[in-house]
């Protein structure tokens, strides 16, 4: 069967849910010019490093995949663009998958790769992620906050995965091809292995997010996953938190993959390049 749509986003989850390999998740953007990719063994990850990078600042960029796939590797195009847009050096960590590795092993990765980067002179950092990336990022971001550890100077969430119960109404409205509740819930059982779904570290709509640091939240108009980023919004909102919300119509999920060949996804991230670094450098 063919694709129904030009975007290759939509697409590609489109053949997702046909059972279907329509092309590798990696190759929906294309390569950003100049940028150079080292990769680390110890913590595992990518370093993305534009021409020009300030010296001092980094992001650290956390991939999605409902934590049964992804990479550094699968996402290094997206993250390169955003490390381009932004002007700031990025390091996307790597973590295991599940089954393997269940929570809270990932949270523990990505807090590691975080005090590693502040133990080598990095500073300010920003947090990045996608989906399930977002969900870590916001774990850490609340575990910073917890454990006294500094805290992250910015958050950017693409899609945040927030509410593991998958009980938002945006799964009952849009034109998501994909990401059902049974499915989004049988990728939360398999991460959380037992572990409680309103543990605030793993599920972060039940976090208490006062205190967190300024957040930008993209989301796509279509997609099932839309009220887990308005909620967590509105919370932060009542909490006094710095946030912004942008929803892109007709976009579904982590259309931000296909950067170099959407007009919506370059001015995504843009748009996150732009503020990311305004968090950073004051």
């Amino acid at each position: 069967m063919t694709t129904t749509t030009n975007d290759p986003n939509r697409a590609l989850w489109e053949a997702q849910a046909r059972g279907e390999q329509l092309s590798a998740w990696e190759t929906l953007g294309t390569e950003p010019d100049d940028v150079t990719a080292e990769p680390v063994e110890t913590p595992a990850g990518l370093w993305l490093r534009p021409p020009g990078a300030l010296a001092g600042p980094v992001i650290l960029a956390i991939h999605g995949g409902g934590f049964v796939s992804g990479s550094s590797a699968t996402h290094r195009r997206m993250f390169g663009h955003l490390a381009r847009s932004s002007g700031v050096s990025t390091f996307a960590v790597d973590y295991g998958l599940t089954p393997e590795h269940v929570f809270p092993s990932q949270l523990d990765i990505v807090t590691a790769a975080y005090q590693w980067l502040h133990r080598n002179g990095s500073g300010p950092i920003a947090v990045a992620g996608d989906s399930c990336g977002a969900t870590l990022a916001l774990g850490l971001a609340v575990r910073a906050r917890e454990e006294n550890l500094p805290m992250p100077a910015s958050l950017l969430l693409l899609s945040a995965w927030t509410d593991l119960d998958a009980t938002g109404s945006s799964y009952d409205t849009g034109s998501d091809p994909f990401f059902t509740r049974d499915l989004v819930r049988g990728l939360a059982a398999g991460y959380l292995a037992g572990a409680d779904p309103h543990n605030p570290l793993a599920a972060p709509l039940h976090a208490d997010v006062c205190g967190l640091p300024p957040t930008y939240l993209q989301v796509g108009a279509e997609e099932a996953l839309l009220d887990d980023s308005r909620e967590l919004a509105r919370r932060m909102r009542a909490a006094g938190v710095e946030v912004r919300l942008d929803e892109f119509p007709g976009q579904v999920h982590t259309f931000q993959m296909a950067a170099g060949r959407t007009a919506v996804a370059d001015e995504a991230v843009r748009e996150a390049g732009s503020w990311l670094r305004s968090t950073l450098v004051r």
